[in-house]
């Protein structure tokens, strides 16, 4: 097959909103259907499985808001309308290229010096344990609520 028998679209389903919630997911898919008929020119329209799978993946309620689809023309005279896969690779080679590598910034740790008096002589400071963890008490409950005094008469 030739280049311009095949193309890939992004194609916006969020019209699909506009719809009554238990028609969105049939909706999106006629809207792709139409979207390949006017950019292909050609009337007969085939989905693949794995595109109507994805338009279905959250219900009937939820479709997507975009799909990235590859059209293609077939010799048999229909248009095959796939899932776009090619994206994804080349997003991942990107990251991979992109990834700088990073050395770890150490911070010099700053002491604070009590002034000694001369006479005095310095201890060896011990190295504090830290303290278990203490398991919460037990919740008290609430103590009742006092009922408001009755309004004076006069």
């Amino acid at each position: 097959m030739s280049q311009e028998s095949e193309r890939v679209y992004t194609v916006n389903l969020g019209k699909v909103l506009l719809t009554p919630n238990n028609q969105r997911a049939k909706r999106a898919i006629n809207m792709v259907k139409e979207f390949a008929r006017r950019h292909m020119k050609m009337e007969q329209v085939k989905i693949e499985e794995e595109l109507s799978h994805l338009l279905w993946s959250r219900g009937i309620k939820h479709p997507p808001r975009k799909v990235r689809v590859k059209m293609t023309k077939t010799d048999e005279g229909y248009i095959l309308i796939s899932k776009y896969e090619g994206e994804e690779n080349q997003e991942k080679k990107k990251d991979e290229k992109i990834k700088p590598v990073l050395e770890p910034v150490i911070e010099p740790e700053v002491v604070e010096l009590e002034p000694v008096e001369p006479a005095a002589k310095a201890k060896p400071a011990a190295k504090a344990k830290p303290a278990a963890k203490a398991k919460p008490a037990a919740k008290a409950k609430p103590a009742a609520k006092a009922k408001p005094a009755a309004k004076a008469k006069k």
